[in-house]
């Protein structure tokens, strides 16, 4: 058999399809590898990057609306805007005009020394069509590049018991941890600091253990424990 690839990107898949058929591509985030073949753990969208098959599921998926705060990776630069990959099934494009305040001669100039392509941002959402075009700004003042850390994913529904009461449950991590912790409504938290490691073993608590009592003080016994 041939290497083969079964399904197209933004394709819809159901849980056990098959996508792809040899070794050329990689399981990736909602995929798995059986024998020679890459198949689907969940309902969901293909999403193709290189040679990885992901597929974002429609289980607890992010559905953008106008004044989120999310953090984004980009994903391409064209001449005029980027586009960046938002934890949803649809795209966020980020315009020249929003992203910077400077005169920008176009096409003298390559706009990738602003954004460019893996670049993390935390960006607010202008505007959804009824077509989801998902229109991010960078004319807010929590928005920036996130440089260095790491990216941690929860279901977007925990993001609110994340925060916590008046941001009581994300203070306490930040405080325990001594991390800098941005969170994004579109459940992309970012994590920079000497123990990230703890830091995200709480956030992963806090969303496996999102609906249970006393998961303030749960979290607190395991911000106070033996160090990773």
């Amino acid at each position: 058999m041939g290497e083969d690839l079964l399904v197209s990107d933004h394709q819809l898949v159901i849980p056990g399809q098959d996508l792809a058929r040899g070794y050329e591509y990689l399981p990736g985030k909602g995929s798995f590898r059986a024998g020679e073949f890459i198949r689907s753990k969940v309902l969901g969208q293909v999403r193709l990057k290189e040679k990885v098959i992901n597929v974002v599921s429609f289980s607890g998926v992010y559905i953008p609306k106008p004044g989120d705060g999310v953090i984004g990776v980009v994903d391409d630069v064209q001449t005029t805007f980027w586009i960046i990959d938002i934890n949803s099934p649809y795209k966020g494009i980020l315009v020249l005009s929003e992203a910077v305040k400077e005169f920008v001669e176009i096409p003298k100039t390559d706009i990738s020394r602003f954004y460019d392509i893996d670049d993390v941002i935390y960006a607010k959402v202008v505007n959804v069509t009824k077509s989801k075009i998902v229109t991010l700004s960078m004319m807010d003042q929590r928005a920036k590049k996130l440089r260095g850390g790491r990216i941690v994913f929860i279901t977007p529904s925990k993001v609110p018991r994340l925060i916590g009461k008046k941001g009581s449950m994300i203070e306490m991590i930040k405080e325990k941890t001594g991390c800098q912790i941005v969170v994004g409504q579109n459940g992309v938290i970012w994590i920079k600091g000497e123990r990230e490691d703890l830091a995200t073993r709480a956030i992963v608590e806090v969303e496996r253990e999102s609906h249970t009592k006393g998961l303030t003080e749960k979290v607190s016994e395991l911000l106070n424990g033996k160090d990773l």
